[in-house]
């Protein structure tokens, strides 16, 4: 815990952690890092990365971001935005292969759809392109996942650009633009990447991002001699009401939870690995306009552009009606923005954006305050969690 805060703060900051991991048994372990302006404010963990084998959890977990890997996505989409090697009206039946003239399963019927799928559709999840299970999901999308799943441990692994070709033959849940519904968009963006680059998703990320802003600890992979760093994931036991580790050799979405390997999959929607003070130096970047360290990542008319609100009135009916815990929220460019902070379920900020990730793990920039707030965890169905919410409240008052 840093210094310069009042022991009242401290107690209340270390009673919310409490309750929530020891008593309330919502997760083994987790840490927080808030900065403001690139300083650092205050920095604390709390619980196991590995409760079994009493390790702790530390500044240098590493933790699976699953969702939180999509805003480093749209940076690296911004980034050929930026040199005028991609085109945001571009319609993917134009450059991708299995992208043709879509079809869209509406009220039990197939259709040809109006429009076609462009890039700003997958930037603002407008594309039609579920997550299997979704509502309305067709059954051919689950099937690609599921054939995804299948060859994951075979020699012949599905790649990111067979996962895009095969995801672009399947039927849609909408026609494109009609409607805002979170999917498997973030994916083939980093398929088109790869495609507008030639280079691999992950290639890529590491020369343009993640070498730039020295983030030596984010990839799709942990190598053995970080291994030891990477936390456990854990589940909710809710008949004894306790958490549980997962099964180490078990995925979701096509990811392999245990991360031992570099994966012909490389998820632009859920793969990445990172600490939170590797995440953090991107989130900088962003606070300062595409800056870091004095080098420019991207132009501040292209981190401006993916740190707007998107969506159209009637795409943002959908996104209220759909997502409660998103209330006071626009979406745009793979990440939630604040439009109205009273309708919000915590103390936030106008123009604040940000993401969260499926084990808990959560990221946001206030670019009126210039704070940034980074939480990790490593529990399963989480999201932007109770615990998230209660220590953000807490730093947010003390910081009014």
């Amino acid at each position: 815990m840093n210094e310069g805060w009042d022991r009242r703060f401290i107690e209340d900051i270390n009673a919310i952690f409490r309750e929530e991991i020891d008593d309330r048994r919502f997760t083994s372990g987790a840490n927080i890092l808030v900065l403001k302006h690139g300083e650092e404010l205050l920095y604390h963990e709390y619980g196991w990365r590995d409760k079994e084998n009493r390790l702790p959890f530390s500044r240098d977990t590493i933790m699976r971001l699953y969702s939180m890997s999509k805003p480093i996505t749209a940076a690296a989409v911004m980034l050929l935005v930026d040199r005028g090697a991609l085109d945001l009206g571009t319609c993917l039946c134009w450059s991708m292969p299995g992208f043709g003239q879509g079809y869209a399963q509406i009220d039990g019927k197939r259709h040809k759809t109006a429009q076609e799928i462009t890039v700003k559709d997958l930037l603002n999840m407008t594309s039609g392109i579920p997550y299997p299970g979704g509502e309305g999901a067709p059954l051919q999308s689950a099937a690609v996942f599921s054939e995804l799943i299948g060859r994951m441990n075979t020699d012949n692994p599905m790649t990111t650009a067979e996962f895009s070709r095969r995801i672009g033959e399947c039927d849609l849940c909408f026609s494109p633009g009609d409607r805002f519904m979170y999917g498997a968009s973030a994916d083939i963006l980093g398929a088109l990447v790869e495609q507008v680059s030639g280079m691999s998703f992950g290639e890529f990320l590491k020369k343009e991002l993640f070498e730039p802003l020295e983030m030596s600890d984010t990839g799709f992979w942990v190598p053995e001699e970080k291994r030891h760093r990477l936390a456990r994931i854990y589940m909710t036991d809710y008949a004894a009401w306790q958490v549980v580790p997962a099964p180490q050799n078990a995925n979701h979405l096509g990811i392999n939870y245990a991360m031992d390997k570099p994966p012909a999959f490389e998820s632009g929607g859920a793969g990445l690995v990172s600490t939170l003070d590797d995440y953090a130096k991107f989130a900088l970047m962003l606070l300062n306009k595409g800056e870091y360290k004095g080098r420019r990542i991207l132009s501040k008319r292209a981190v401006e552009y993916m740190t707007s609100p998107s969506l159209m009135p009637w795409q943002l009916e959908e996104l209220s009606r759909g997502w409660r815990s998103l209330s006071g929220f626009s979406y745009g460019n793979l990440m939630r923005v604040c439009t109205d902070p009273g309708q919000a379920y915590m103390l936030c900020e106008k123009g604040e954006y940000g993401w969260d990730g499926w084990l808990g793990c959560y990221f946001s920039n206030s670019p009126e305050s210039g704070l940034t707030f980074l939480i990790g965890m490593q529990r399963t169905d989480c999201g932007t969690s109770q615990l998230t919410r209660r220590l953000i409240n807490r730093i947010r008052s003390e910081l009014s």
